[in-house]
């Protein structure tokens, strides 16, 4: 029994010193998906979304204040200034958005499935925690240390509305 064991210990120590160099192997000669063209891993999307949801739940914030068409305004100017580049604006994509991986999703446009606008169909308080704390491996920043409590709130407030119609002022000061 303890030769047996002894080479069962043996054989699973092979496979993990294998099973790391080959690991090591595939890394070093640079085969992962590093290029934004290149697919993704098998379950990539899975292994950064399921943790970060569980994040969100775990940290996510109610707003301080409702929505209201002077929030909606000075969220425009966040947004416009902060947001607008990767995200576009309202009639107007970002062409280098589709190219980056994952793909900035044009916040003022209707998903390809449903009916839902941008970010309007999830909880103001999961949307405020990405604008603040961004999300690693896609190009989102985090703005904590850039935007005050107030400004990240008005933007993400604007976002979460942004299936409803728009005052023109509101709209004015997006695509202006």
């Amino acid at each position: 029994m303890g030769r047996k064991a002894g080479l069962i210990a043996i054989g699973f120590l092979t496979a993990i010193v294998i099973g790391f160099g080959g690991a090591w192997l595939y890394l070093q000669f640079g085969h992962p998906p590093v290029a934004v063209a290149d697919a993704p891993f098998p379950m990539e999307a899975k292994i950064v979304r399921v943790p970060m949801g569980a994040r969100i739940a775990r940290e996510m914030e109610s707003p301080p204040f409702a929505g209201s068409e002077q929030v909606y305004e000075a969220g425009a100017v966040v947004y416009k200034e902060n947001c607008s580049q990767c995200h576009g604006v309202p009639g107007r994509d970002v062409d280098y958005a589709k190219w980056m991986y994952p793909r900035a999703p044009q916040l003022f446009k209707k998903h390809a499935r449903g009916n839902v606008v941008g970010v309007s169909d999830d909880e103001p308080g999961a949307t405020y925690w990405k604008v603040k704390n961004g999300i690693r491996l896609t190009g989102m920043p985090a703005f904590d240390h850039i935007l005050t409590h107030e400004q990240m709130w008005d933007v993400t407030l604007l976002l979460k509305s942004a299936d409803q119609p728009m005052t023109e002022t509101t709209l004015g000061k997006l695509q202006n």
